[in-house]
Order: structure tokens, then sequence, then C-alpha cells
């Protein structure tokens, strides 16, 4: 498994913090528009960053789950350019914001560690705009699985892949239904 975030990473940024908040599902962090005060460390439990689009649909931008930072884009913003909303009940580190930019401008070992923390983040960010832009289930799911050794997640977390190659859970079961009758098929 790849590390996203170095121990000593996650170290710094939680001695800049601020203290820790709980958030139960369904609850937002933060709303687009708001003044941008505080990063957040997610410890447990997953968010979505989403942007509501014109036609009602929603996009998640990111889906933070433990150790990943939550809106990390927003640094140097003044304003939050989306929602973030618990999908399930999270436990956070609450960083200020200016806490992280003295940080990035003081301590030449944390911006290291930011600038790797983003690189890795923009790499996962282009791995799923390559999959979105793939037009079949099929297509979306084999190039996940591409980007990752090969191995489904435990079936208790498919709806979370779904949403990862932006498909319904209903046509990713679908398609993992014909890649086991297949695979059974082949077997006999």
């Amino acid at each position: 498994m790849i590390e996203v975030m170095s121990d000593i990473l996650l170290d710094q940024v939680r001695s800049l913090s601020s203290g820790r908040r709980t958030f139960d599902a369904g609850r937002h962090l933060f709303n687009q528009g708001d003044e941008v005060g505080s990063l957040y460390l997610v410890e447990s439990g997953v968010v979505h960053l989403v942007r509501h689009q014109a036609d009602g649909n929603v996009a998640v931008l990111q889906r933070a789950s433990a150790e990943l930072v939550l809106a990390e884009a927003s640094v140097f913003s003044s304003v939050y350019h989306c929602d973030a909303v618990a999908v399930t009940d999270v436990d956070a580190t609450s960083v200020p914001i200016h806490s992280i930019r003295r940080a990035l401008r003081s301590d030449p070992e944390f911006a290291e560690g930011w600038a790797s923390y983003l690189s890795f983040q923009l790499q996962q960010t282009r791995k799923r705009a390559e999959i979105a832009s793939l037009k079949t289930v099929a297509a979306r799911l084999e190039s996940w699985l591409a980007w990752n050794d090969g191995e489904l997640p435990l079936k208790g977390e498919w709806k979370a892949l779904a949403n990862d190659i932006g498909v319904s859970p209903e046509a990713l079961y679908r398609e993992l239904s014909k890649r086991r009758s297949s695979f059974v098929q082949d077997r006999t």
C-alpha cells in the first residue's frame, strides 16, 4: 500500500491543531462560500467534498478518509469552493489555516512533506479523471483495477468503488456479476 501521508507530516499537522471535532453523518463541515478558517485532517470516517451542478447532480471532488487532509487546495483561498459533507460519522483534527501557512513559510521539512502530499493527491485526481473519461462501466472498472493491482475492495466497500469510478452501485454490481459469471464459465 502506498503511504499517503508520512507519519512525520501527520505528526506535524496534528501539532498545529486547535483540537478535534466530530461530525455526524450528513453534517456539513463547511459550505461553499464560507471563509477558509481551518483545514481538517480526517482521523476516522469519510467526508466528501462536493459541488452541486446546475442540472441538480452532485460532483464528488474528493473522498477523504482516515489520514487525508480535506480540501488541501484551500490553503491559499479566501473561501471554500465546495461543500464538505460527512458521509459517515467523522472524527477530524482541525488546523487553523494561518498555522498551515506559517509552517509552509518557516519550516522547509514541513513544506517538502506538504508538497509531496499534494503531488500524490494530484496523481490521484488525474487517475480519477482518466477513469471518468471512459465510456463504459466495464472500461472504468478495468482501469480502476489496473491502477489498484487488480484487487477489488471488500464487498462492503463496493458502493465507495462505484462512487470512485463515477457509476451507480447497481451498474457496478451488474458488471461484477457478469465477470463472476464469465469466470465461473471459464473454469468449467
